[in-house]
């Protein structure tokens, strides 16, 4: 009786790592054109590099060079543009392509 119960023993906790680890098939991998791949991966490295220049944050104002203020902002062909104090800001609106090359969110 004792030698039935640890097979059972031993057979319930196999089921239970199969169950737990799971027995997972390995599919063979659809094959892809060469054309294919490299348009994926074009496609890829693109998009990480806009993700890459939309996460470049300002940290200085454009004016100054001073640190800026998050509640102090324009907008400048759709990113915002951020400064230190309200005369930044006006200085920028007129003449906003003096400033460009010193914003980070301009710079490709």
């Amino acid at each position: 009786m004792n030698v039935k119960k640890t097979h059972l023993m031993i057979a319930v906790l196999f089921a239970g790592l199969v169950l737990l680890g799971g027995c997972k098939k390995s599919e063979p991998a659809s094959p892809a054109t060469p054309a294919a791949t490299t348009q994926g991966q074009a496609a890829t490295t693109a998009e990480a590099a806009k993700a890459t220049a939309s996460t470049v944050e300002q940290t200085a104002c454009p004016v100054t060079g001073e640190k800026i203020d998050k509640n102090i902002f324009t907008e400048y062909k759709g990113k915002k543009v951020y400064f230190c104090m309200e005369s930044c800001k006006a200085a920028f609106e007129k003449d906003p392509e003096k400033y460009i090359a010193k914003l980070p969110q301009f710079q490709q």
